[in-house]
């Protein structure tokens, strides 16, 4: 659980500095796949610097995923917003409203819950067809992000946010289906493959809702698909498990910090600058355009 935390820590930093680094960086394709949108974006160091904390926090989420539940990590991962929340707040003096800190308040008791209730993570390796499966959902992701691109208005980030989703899930239980690391094991094994093919996509999908469309919008749907698809994954055919008696327990941390991350959304790219609105105002969207308020 601590590697599940520290992994919700550097994500939820990374996607601070990432979002500075999208929002100064100018509009590529326009594509939901938009690869020239993310070849310039990797040219500014705070994207670079994000980008390394990812990568810190992918090997405590391989470590995570090694010793308890994808439920628990998906949680986890879920409440790296209430971290990119908080480190707004101070690096970016971005106001949190009472609601939202207690959203945070919210994710932490659901985690705790989570970590007192969650049991060791399954024994079953999966079969081959759940491994080719995974890597099939993976390469859906870029047909979701093709069509997604194509969308107009908040359906557009909407899409393209699930879809990235979908594809860190993919990562979430192909890393649990790659049960041998041995060269010739990874090399014949699907799921090592969706382990490229999903976080590839996901970070394409994410860096083209983000750059444009409402951020609210994307990040909801990144947190439903990051955490509820793989959760069933683990518990139907992966063996995952709470402790003896304490299912409920894990349940209600789970939708906790689910809930709590939903409500902080709006943080899944902290804005690289605030300006004062009056209650029911309208709020300054990607690249100055106002868009309607609204929640998770």
């Amino acid at each position: 659980m601590f590697c599940a935390l520290g992994t919700a820590v550097c994500f939820g930093t990374a996607s601070v500095l990432q979002a500075v680094a999208a929002r100064a960086t100018a509009p590529g394709s326009g594509s939901g796949v938009d690869a020239v949108l993310l070849m310039r974006v990797v040219r500014q160091w705070r994207y670079v610097a994000g980008l390394a904390l990812d990568a810190v926090g992918f090997v405590l989420e391989v470590a995570a995923l090694r010793l308890i539940p994808i439920y628990a990590v998906g949680a986890a991962l879920a409440s790296s917003l209430a971290v990119t929340a908080v480190t707004a707040s101070r690096v970016l003096r971005t106001r949190l409203s009472g609601i939202e800190w207690a959203a945070v308040l919210t994710v932490c008791g659901g985690l705790g819950l989570l970590g007192l209730a969650s049991g060791a993570e399954g024994h079953e390796t999966g079969s081959m067809a759940l491994k080719v499966g995974t890597l099939c959902v993976g390469f859906a992701v870029l047909a979701i992000g093709a069509a997604g691109g194509r969308l107009p208005g908040r359906a557009r980030p909407a899409v393209l946010g699930l879809g990235a989703g979908v594809g860190f899930g993919v990562v979430e239980v192909a890393v649990r289906l790659v049960d041998d690391v041995s060269p010739a094991a990874v090399l014949t094994n699907p799921a090592a493959y969706a382990v490229l093919v999903g976080g590839g996509s996901a970070f394409l999908l994410l860096t083209s809702a983000l750059q444009r469309g409402s951020v609210t919008a994307a990040t909801a749907g990144m947190v439903i698909g990051e955490t509820l698809g793989p959760s069933l994954v683990g518990v139907i055919w992966l063996g995952d498990r709470t402790r003896e008696g304490l299912a409920p327990m894990a349940v209600a941390g789970f939708v906790l910090a689910v809930l709590g991350a939903l409500a902080l959304a709006r943080f899944g790219e902290a804005p690289t600058e605030t300006v004062p609105l009056s209650e029911g105002a309208d709020e300054l969207g990607p690249g100055g355009v106002r868009e309607e308020q609204g929640g998770a």
